[in-house]
């Protein structure tokens, strides 16, 4: 017998938002004075982001490094800036969420650094609004999604069991890592198809 849903786990961007990475780097070119391709190898072309995103370096050295790689310094007001630029929050799918907080426990989980979780607020005001702060970046459990320990370190912050969460993501690794890590994972593309599979599944 399938165990009760006591979770719904949400992606952040591609789920509950839309995430524009030009427009991020356009804003932070624009800031520091730097071509935007420089920009886009700086954070992603170098694998900077992604080391962030796991744990593997903390919010200071990765801002102190991004600026190293683009001969600027970078603030964390520069960095905010950019990224709550790049961010286009899914009312549609928030609205869901709240639905189901109703009756069920939520929460986000996000590949991201903690300068995303910390402010999130500032970023994303709506999702704060739904989640308060049951929003979690992978690099507080020192692994990024789809790795199976960004889903414990989750799990067991929130005091969840992974068979009771149902985790939705706009990502095939990140569904196929959640259902490798036991939860109940969904792929998500978009707010009528997510909202006919919370009906199936009891959640509104």
């Amino acid at each position: 017998m399938t165990a009760p849903i006591s979770l719904v786990l949400f992606d952040m961007e591609g789920v509950l938002s839309h995430y524009d990475r030009a427009v991020r780097a356009d804003h932070l070119a624009a800031l520091c004075g730097r071509p935007s391709e420089a920009v886009r190898e700086a954070i992603w072309g170098s694998g900077l982001e992604a080391r962030a995103d796991s744990g593997e370096i903390g919010e200071d050295d990765y801002l102190a490094m991004l600026g190293n790689l683009l001969g600027c310094p970078i603030s964390r007001d520069m960095w905010l800036a950019s990224r709550r630029a790049s961010i286009t929050p899914n009312l549609e799918t928030l609205d869901l969420a709240a639905s189901v907080a109703r009756n069920r426990a939520i929460a986000v989980l996000t590949n991201n650094c903690r300068l995303v979780s910390d402010h999130i607020g500032y970023l994303n005001p709506p999702v704060a609004r739904v989640f308060g702060a049951r929003v979690y970046a992978t690099a507080s459990f020192g692994s990024a999604k789809p790795a199976a320990q960004a889903y414990y370190g989750c799990l067991e912050r929130l005091g969840a069991r992974a068979s009771e969460t149902f985790f939705i993501d706009d990502s095939d690794a990140n569904v196929r890592g959640a259902l490798f890590a036991g939860l109940l994972a969904y792929k998500f593309v978009d707010a009528d198809a997510l909202a006919k599979e919370f009906r199936q599944r009891n959640l509104i």
